[in-house]
């Protein structure tokens, strides 16, 4: 058996905190949801017509993963550094082109989501034509909580909620995504094998906003559980 040799350590897999469990649950990808509470899209002056629109989205590297709690630095580049709270499904059986009466057969369980965003690099990204990378796939910017093992189970409400030093910013409900947990499913299975440890952040509602550092960030999902970020200074040059 050849032995393969590399040049440099290979990155350790990204695994999250299962709830009543030893075994951690390794990730695959990250995929978002943009715009899927109509609020938001209004916020963000580009509403949404579900009768002629289909959901779209946008990946993060598994790398940006930071669980929840953690103190992470103010990233570089930014002078509008915006938390946007969201449920995540994860993924725990693999499925193509997925009807939306079988999508509930993929959902392993859920969590609570930060898709943390250099809003103003987003913005000009945005209406330049132009990826939205810099805006989004941030170092630390993929905040998660524990995964709630939930197999098969559609969320369909609840109470999503965010506050910044203990003031209300974000508050609504699930039942309001514009699109549901299995159009979303059945929608990303048409372009994409989906896998186990695959993780789908849902959309975020309106209420979004910028932080500095000494901000602290708290948030839940009604039914989910919690989720934390501290936000320290910026990395010294």
């Amino acid at each position: 058996m050849t032995t393969t040799s590399l040049l440099w350590p290979a990155p350790a897999v990204p695994t999250l905190a299962v709830r009543g469990q030893t075994s951690r649950a390794p990730v695959n990808r990250l995929f978002f949801v943009g715009r899927n509470y109509h609020a938001h899209a209004i916020e963000m002056g580009r509403p949404v017509d579900k009768a002629s629109e289909a959901p779209f989205y946008f990946t993060k590297s598994p790398s940006t993963l930071v669980a929840s709690g953690a103190r992470v630095p103010y990233p570089p580049g930014t002078a509008d550094y915006h938390y946007e709270m969201e449920l995540v499904v994860v993924v725990g059986a693999p499925g193509f082109r997925v009807t939306q009466a079988d999508a509930h057969r993929l959902v392993y369980g859920y969590a609570c989501g930060l898709d943390m965003t250099r809003r103003d690099l987003q913005l000009v990204a945005r209406d330049k034509g132009r990826p939205w990378d810099l805006g989004k796939d941030i170092e630390h910017g993929a905040v998660i909580s524990e995964v709630v093992p939930m197999p098969g189970v559609v969320i369909e409400r609840g109470e999503i909620a965010l506050q910044v030093n203990g003031q209300v910013r974000q508050r609504s409900d699930v039942a309001r995504l514009i699109w549901s947990i299995p159009e979303l499913i059945a929608d990303l299975s048409t372009y994409y094998h989906l896998q186990p440890g695959d993780l789908i952040y849902t959309g975020t509602p309106e209420g979004v906003g910028p932080v500095r550092p000494g901000d602290s960030i708290d948030g839940h999902i009604e039914g989910v559980g919690e989720i934390v970020l501290h936000v320290a200074e910026a990395d010294p040059a």
